[in-house]
């Protein structure tokens, strides 16, 4: 009775066929921007910034990309850290070698150059899948890892190695620097997972999205049937790193603002983001959205109470959190592979009939 759908009556293919069919969902998504752009600015602090919000957002781009390429497409990936390492020493390059350019210009044609690399790194997707094209995504890891730190005209030729973000502005505000305040943080990155994620959502209910899930669940009739593995495969790929490649540009330059590409986007940061997508749930927007939030409240909560409230020290808590997210993740594989979006999915069914059993 909470979730009603009956009384939701469509007179046209357009109002059938739009991004939230019923009216509960637009409700809710509504009330999500309020929130999003409406409150959390004014209220916002370093704190929450750099701890929850601002991580959660870059988090959720990166996650929404991987799970385009696995969720939906099904061509596995471990080398999201290399990627997202990518967008950031992009985004740096440019930012240094056109100043006058918009950042957010900046951070586009970051993922533009990252979904180039992705396409060439997804070249071994037509012959090779599984666990043998996880493989090569984790040598492309390496790989990328390894140029960034040997090559000096990456990182300008600077003695330690590292790159720092120079500030930039929009409209008057800087979005990027050791000025920057806590709410052009958030919104910049707000607006940037705002519009991706209505992308993807569009991409993955369209043609293109139905042709990754026709090759995700069966390759070899997938073809037959006219879908071309070769554009199909390729195209996953390209949108996938367009997305982590934003989000590795964004975590660079408005989150960490210093980074080392070892430290930064190490294999550490791809497990993390696969982690998200499984925790979630596979082949769902709303699934990316629910991991990255999960994984990145976790750690706060833990030091929170286990530090802050109970004295225990930071090392033991850093390990139960990993046992914690170790356990969720089989648990989750198990008992419900779809994750955090099939729980939700069975909440709304339930309050779609409260307070009636059947």
């Amino acid at each position: 009775m909470f979730y009603r759908e009956a009384g939701d009556f469509k007179t046209s293919y357009r109002d059938d066929s739009q991004t939230f069919p019923i009216r509960f969902d637009r409700l809710r998504y509504y009330a999500v921007l309020v929130v999003a752009f409406g409150i959390i600015p004014f209220v916002i602090n370093d704190y929450w910034a750099n701890a929850v919000f601002v991580p959660f957002l870059i988090y959720a781009i990166a996650a929404i990309g991987l799970n385009i390429l696995t969720g939906y497409c099904g061509q596995v990936s471990l080398g999201t850290g290399g990627f997202m390492a990518v967008g950031a020493y992009a985004v740096y390059k440019l930012m240094t070698a056109f100043p006058e350019v918009s950042i957010l210009i900046h951070v586009l044609l970051a993922g533009g150059v990252t979904a180039g690399v992705g396409v060439l790194f997804g070249l071994p997707s037509l012959r090779i899948k599984g666990f043998y094209l996880a493989v090569a995504t984790l040598a492309a890891q390496f790989f990328l890892v390894w140029l960034f730190n040997k090559v000096p005209w990456f990182y300008n030729y600077s003695a330690s190695g590292q790159i720092t973000a120079p500030e930039r502005t929009i409209l008057g505000v800087a979005v990027t620097g050791a000025n920057t305040p806590a709410w052009a943080k958030y919104l910049f990155c707000a607006v940037i997972l705002f519009a991706l994620a209505w992308l993807a959502r569009n991409l993955t209910r369209g043609t293109v999205g139905r042709k990754w899930m026709a090759i995700r669940d069966m390759d070899i009739a997938a073809e037959i049937i006219g879908v071309n593995p070769l554009t199909t495969k390729l195209s996953a790929f390209a949108v996938s790193s367009f997305f982590i490649g934003v989000a590795g540009a964004l975590f660079f330059a408005v989150y960490l603002g210093a980074a080392e590409v070892g430290e930064a986007f190490g294999i550490n940061k791809s497990f993390l983001v696969l982690f998200m997508i499984i925790i979630g749930g596979l082949g769902s927007i709303f699934g990316s959205f629910a991991g990255a939030a999960f994984l990145v409240l976790l750690p706060v909560f833990l030091k929170n109470v286990l530090v802050g409230v109970l004295g225990w020290p930071t090392d033991l808590a850093a390990h139960i959190e990993l046992m914690i997210v170790g356990g969720l993740i089989i648990t989750f594989l198990i008992a419900e592979p779809h994750g955090l979006n099939q729980l939700w999915r069975v909440a709304k069914e339930k309050l779609r009939l409260w307070p009636f059993p059947h």
